[in-house]
């Protein structure tokens, strides 16, 4: 007699089957873990078949996150890892503003700046988030629903897809603030859209628009996020035709200057975000991954996952030892300084005086660090 699939499935779940989780409950404030129903290719919602999202909840903070968000994180996607009825991750953050902009640099400013074997504690945690997103036995999606920057980009690059409402922007912090983007983008950033992009990236912190960011390869797809009148819009921030300046260079993806760049202010202002297309975009890359051998994509992922992997497991040790002592130097200065600065008088020290005061020989020192915090007037 031919069985049946149903009688398959109830005769495997009475044989009983191992629980492969570490902990039973690994909860933390900051952090939503959510297994929604699959939808197949008519729209019809699956049963027994889930997709988990996994949601950076700190919306007041950009979704930053702390250290308890960061071992959650890793309890999540080992969980949705071993998880038989998962079909795909999906890594998304709250709101529409920000989808990560990397770790909290409250906690960095005034717990771990000067402390630097604590932030390489912390450095290992931060590894082994990225390295359980890279292992993950299921597609990983990321949902970029607002700014993808620094650490948050870093995570962002470890998925598989990312699919962006095109009001978000992408880049790495690190030179501006005190560190070095070694949690990832370093070793990522040069296999998905080479060197010299790289260098603008994460040496000169310049910031990527969602259309160019798919352009070069950073993103999967787009979708607009942005309402005017009832109509969803293009980024009014950014050149969105295909087109190319006075000199022949290809503008499109860039960032607009100038009145232009006022004017699109001013449409901004006069309409709202809704991310509808972004979640329909998410679940129909969720429904085609629903329509593979589950093994078969495993392996795939496996294998396109290697250049990254490889560059990452062979960096990750040093540079977390790196990033530790520099918490005594640049990395307390910078991170200081972002946390005590304001609107009024920034949040990045005084370049130019550090320069100086290098050039001329002098140590780092709290005295030093101390002229270096942008302060307001008396």
């Amino acid at each position: 007699m031919v069985k049946d699939t149903a009688t398959v499935v109830n005769e495997t779940a009475l044989g009983g089957l191992k629980n492969h989780n570490l902990v039973a409950d690994w909860s933390c404030p900051g952090l939503k873990y959510e297994k929604k129903n699959a939808i197949d290719a008519n729209g019809e919602t699956v049963e027994g078949i889930y997709n988990v999202w996994i949601t950076l909840d700190n919306e007041k903070q950009f979704n930053s996150y702390d250290t308890e968000m960061v071992k959650g994180m890793i309890f999540a996607f080992r969980e949705a890892s071993n998880s038989r009825d998962v079909n795909a991750v999906v890594l998304t953050g709250a709101g529409s503003k920000a989808f990560c902009t990397g770790g909290n640099t409250k906690e960095y400013a005034e717990y771990y700046a000067g402390n630097d074997q604590e932030y390489r504690q912390y450095m290992r945690l931060f590894n082994d988030m990225v390295s359980t997103i890279l292992v993950c036995d299921k597609p990983v999606i990321c949902r970029v629903n607002g700014m993808r920057i620094g650490g948050g980009q870093e995570m962002g690059m470890a998925c598989d897809f990312s699919i962006a409402q095109d009001m978000a922007n992408f880049g790495q912090a690190g030179p501006k603030h005190g560190s070095a983007a070694i949690g990832g983008a370093t070793d990522f950033l040069p296999v998905m859209i080479g060197v010299e992009q790289a260098m603008v990236s994460a040496v000169l912190c310049q910031p990527f628009s969602a259309h160019k960011a798919a352009r070069l390869g950073i993103i999967t797809d787009t979708v607009p996020g942005l309402k005017v009148d009832g109509k969803f819009i293009p980024n009014p921030y950014v050149v969105t035709e295909v087109v190319t300046d006075d000199w022949g260079r290809m503008i499109h993806g860039e960032f607009k200057e100038g009145e232009e760049k006022a004017k699109a202010k001013e449409i901004v202002a006069s309409g709202e975000m809704d991310l509808s297309l972004l979640d329909a975009k998410v679940e129909e890359l969720c429904t085609s991954v629903l329509h593979t051998f589950p093994e078969c994509t495993t392996k795939s992922l496996e294998q396109l996952r290697k250049p990254k992997l490889e560059v990452w497991n062979l960096r990750k040790e040093d540079a977390r030892s790196w990033l530790g002592y520099n918490m005594m130097a640049e990395a307390h200065a910078g991170f200081r300084a972002f946390n005590e600065g304001n609107r009024e008088v920034g949040r990045e020290i005084d370049f130019i005086s550090l320069r100086k005061a290098r050039a001329a020989g002098a140590p780092w020192t709290a005295e030093l660090i101390e002229s270096l915090i942008p302060r307001a007037a008396d």
